[in-house]
């Protein structure tokens, strides 16, 4: 049987296609989804687990951060980048403290309770987003991770100092 140049192409293009698509070499798929602040904050409830209620929030696979998908790495940056301004622009938790008449009144500790669980998610998720561009090849990200680590390490002990205390959210409009 001879077979037609233009139907063999069609034919060595149809089975090209139903090939399976080979993923990188640890490449996961994606598990996070873009949510609003208020969705993703931990800052409400009680304080003294911080870092595991973000990792809670944030579940990426910590074993393999090399594979960690794009989408989560994009939104992992949104996230920390959200954080920050929940706690200094406008509307955030330093507003709402100093219209709570400070630190020193219940509502006001409560607040700073909360800022504090606030800042646990903005340093964790920013170190996880220079974790995972540095596993995957930008080292020049590095750079900043152990600051970010340090300043984690000195929010989660303030959370944990804090542990069982009342911590009050905000409601703040963004989205990771």
């Amino acid at each position: 049987m001879h077979l037609s140049a233009p139907l063999a192409i069609l034919l060595s293009l149809t089975s090209a296609l139903a090939l399976p698509i080979k993923r990188a070499a640890g490449a996961s798929a994606a598990v996070l989804k873009v949510q609003t602040y208020n969705a993703f904050s931990v800052s409400s409830g009680v304080a003294g687990n911080a870092l595991a209620e973000v990792n809670a929030k944030f579940p990426v696979d910590q074993t393999n951060l090399a594979g960690v998908a794009a989408a989560d790495l994009a939104i992992i940056a949104k996230a920390a980048q959200v954080s920050e301004q929940a706690e200094v622009a406008t509307g955030g938790f330093n507003d709402a403290i100093a219209a709570a008449g400070g630190q020193t009144t219940t509502a006001g500790k409560a607040l700073q309770n909360g800022k504090i669980k606030n800042k646990v998610l903005k340093l964790q998720t920013d170190v996880l987003r220079i974790q995972i561009e540095v596993a995957q090849g930008n080292t020049a990200a590095g750079s900043q991770l152990t600051a970010q680590q340090t300043k984690l390490a000195t929010n989660v002990a303030l959370d944990k100092a804090a542990a069982g205390q009342a911590a009050t959210a905000i409601s703040f409009s963004g989205s990771d």
